[in-house]
């Protein structure tokens, strides 16, 4: 019944963007999952109780005298622990054992409310699920067929050896795992006699979205209780702020760049209305099917009341908010900051190969870019820009298929990190930056991405705003700043929604993107003459006029400046419009009396000889929540103007 009910919703979300890895046929016989209910216990401050639901991937061959590394995986929005099956069985064949579990708050019979995977309660119930596959007998999981107790005993245990030796599988300081003594990249603890048994089994997580988040909760938890279970962890398509993902504010990022290790702006956001809807309406219809378990009006209350039909009330709070003032107040945006690993960064030490997804119009490519920044501070770090995301859930041929993870160019590097930062097997991974060009996908996977050592690459190439001389013209994009003529360009927003078009969530990616006449001005390049590869994000500097603004932004957001800046690729017809991967960058401007930096969306894309770059600032966006009232807009160019747009060029 959920998959009749939520088919649509979750196509892009239910597990991440691996939703799509539709599992191939395999001539080896498939493993069994053993259906558990596993009870977590003490989550939150309310030191909540919850049942999850869990199936146990055991390979054929892997025993208690044969035991082998285990992963820790979940699903995505919406999702639930059937949707890991197929990465279940590919990495069985690979000798790993598997515990799939559905996310608290998602549809298991259970009452337990969606927190956002928050580190007290997601991250928490996680780090139970790890003492559980490390054999921990407190942890009560009951065989939902059998109804017996089921201890896990098939796992590699990196306490044990130490405990009876002291010369075990210690764990280094963050940088990956120690060697037989302990040593590794950093202080391994191999050398230490455990005088009590930690439950540390040889494991590691991965997944996408929120079940890409997770695994930064699961590492904050064990970070904050100094148990440090987790080997690695292969997060994919997930947030770094989930304040910047639903409201971003890219005109006041810390240090103006994602590339600073951090999109946490100090500003209040513009909201992202039609990806919260899809959220929203997914965890309550989650909620809704997991009413058999209400089984008096007490608990019927609870749920409609206490929990916001399923969410934590801080979600309804915020949605509240959005619709009768027109944008997010400080505290929802502070909750929502807290439900991300931008807010416990420091406690995140779990060698990490973190991918993002180039179509990703709900977690851009600036959240990985600073969540990768700051991790690699403090440990083993690569980052990965794959073709595919929330906004395209399908891989190129033989980019990723994690349910014959051997065979794919992506499956390939999650197992060469598992196996070595879990296994203890195969070489250290080199860090690496790698992004996939679309360009070159016909060549294969193999061909289609670039790797580098490390984020950014390539250098600026600086475009100059100009006015042009014919009237009613595009402003134009000059690389000389001695060739800027003086100008006026002018535009509106009209509507708190619309009417220029981008983008649709993910169920639309097809119609046209539009902007009508007196709601967006564009600044055009001439006629490329070599193709240009952008691969970062760009940058656009501009001082614009708005008097009327300039009075009501004295009331704070409702009254500020709400704007869209997008880059177009300009076809040699002139009239042929492509926004890359429907990407645009919403400001709200505090103080439009003085010149402003907008970071546009990170993106990967040639502009082909005889196109033409343009630059975009709109006053309306059908995704967005914008302003109520009309902003009319004015931006003068002329010698000496700081009006720029500077690129990322390989």
């Amino acid at each position: 019944m959920r998959r009749t009910a939520t088919a649509l919703l979750t196509s892009a979300l239910a597990a991440g963007g691996i939703a799509g890895l539709v599992p191939h046929a395999s001539a080896a016989e498939p493993i069994v999952p053993r259906d558990l209910t596993i009870t977590v216990t003490g989550l939150g401050p309310e030191k909540r109780t919850c049942r999850v639901d869990a199936d146990l991937y055991v390979p054929r061959g892997v025993d208690a005298a044969h035991p082998a590394p285990a992963l820790l995986v979940t699903n995505g929005f919406g999702g639930d622990k059937t949707d890991q099956a197929g990465l279940a069985q590919g990495f069985g064949r690979q000798g790993y054992v598997t515990l799939s579990y559905t996310g608290l708050g998602f549809v298991d019979g259970d009452l337990c409310p969606i927190t956002l995977d928050d580190v007290e309660h997601d991250g928490a119930a996680a780090s139970q699920m790890l003492r559980f596959l490390g054999g921990d007998p407190s942890v009560v999981a009951i065989d939902d067929r059998t109804k017996q107790r089921v201890v896990v005993d098939q796992v590699v245990r990196e306490d044990a050896a130490a405990a009876a030796t002291g010369n075990g599988k210690g764990k280094g300081n963050g940088n990956g795992k120690g060697n037989g003594n302990g040593n590794g990249n950093g202080n391994g603890k191999g050398q230490e006699k455990k005088t009590a048994p930690t439950y540390d089994p040889q494991v590691g997580m991965l997944g996408g979205s929120y079940g890409g988040q997770i695994q930064f909760a699961t590492a904050a938890a064990e970070r904050r209780w100094g148990t440090d279970r987790l080997d690695a962890i292969v997060p994919t398509i997930t947030w770094n702020d989930l304040a910047y993902s639903l409201a971003p504010e890219n005109s006041a990022l810390p240090g103006s760049t994602a590339a600073a290790g951090s999109v946490s702006s100090t500003g209040t956001g513009v909201f992202k209305y039609q990806w919260a809807a899809l959220f929203t309406a997914l965890g309550a219809i989650s909620g809704v099917q997991d009413l058999q378990a209400l089984a008096d009006p007490a608990r019927w209350q609870a749920f409609t009341q206490r929990t916001c039909v399923n969410f934590e009330p801080e979600v309804c709070r915020a949605l509240a908010e959005v619709a009768v003032q027109g944008y997010p107040s400080q505290a929802s945006i502070a909750f929502l900051r807290s439900n991300s690993v931008a807010s416990y960064m420091g406690q995140v030490r779990v060698p990490t190969l973190l991918m993002q997804g180039q179509a990703d119009t709900l977690f851009n490519l600036q959240e990985s870019v600073a969540t990768y920044t700051a991790l690699k501070k403090q440990t083993d770090v690569s980052l990965v820009w794959q073709s595919f995301g929330h906004s395209d859930s399908t891989p190129a041929p033989g980019e990723m298929d994690l349910s014959n993870p051997e065979s794919t160019y992506l499956g390939k590097q999650a197992l060469a990190w598992l196996d070595h930062y879990v296994r203890g097997q195969g070489p250290k991974p080199a860090p690496t930056f790698s992004y996939y060009r679309d360009w070159l996908a016909d060549e294969g996977p193999a061909a289609a991405y670039a790797r580098t050592s490390s984020y950014p690459v390539g250098s600026d190439r600086s475009f100059y705003l100009s006015g042009t001389s014919t009237p009613l013209a595009d402003g134009a994009l000059v690389t000389d700043p001695g060739q800027v003529q003086p100008g006026v360009s002018s535009y509106s927003g009209v509507a708190p929604i619309g009417p220029n078009y981008t983008e649709t969530s993910f169920l639309d990616q097809s119609g046209p993107v539009t902007d009508p006449a007196g709601t967006a001005i564009r600044f055009s390049s001439a006629r490329l003459s070599a193709p240009m590869d952008v691969v970062g994000s760009p940058r656009l500097t501009v001082q614009l006029t708005s008097p009327a603004v300039a009075v009501t932004q004295r009331g704070g957001p409702v009254g500020q400046l709400v704007a869209y800046a997008k880059v177009y690729d300009i076809g040699p017809d002139g009239k042929t419009v492509e926004l890359p991967h429907r990407l645009i960058s919403p400001v709200r401007v505090t103080d439009v009396t003085k010149p402003v930096t907008i970071e546009l969306p990170g993106i990967v894309h040639r502009f082909e000889a005889g196109h033409q770059l343009a630059v975009v600032l709109a006053g309306g966006d059908l995704a967005y929540r914008g302003a109520t009232l009309p902003q009319p807009v004015s931006l003068v160019t002329g010698p000496g103007s700081v009006q720029k747009l500077t690129v990322p060029v390989v």
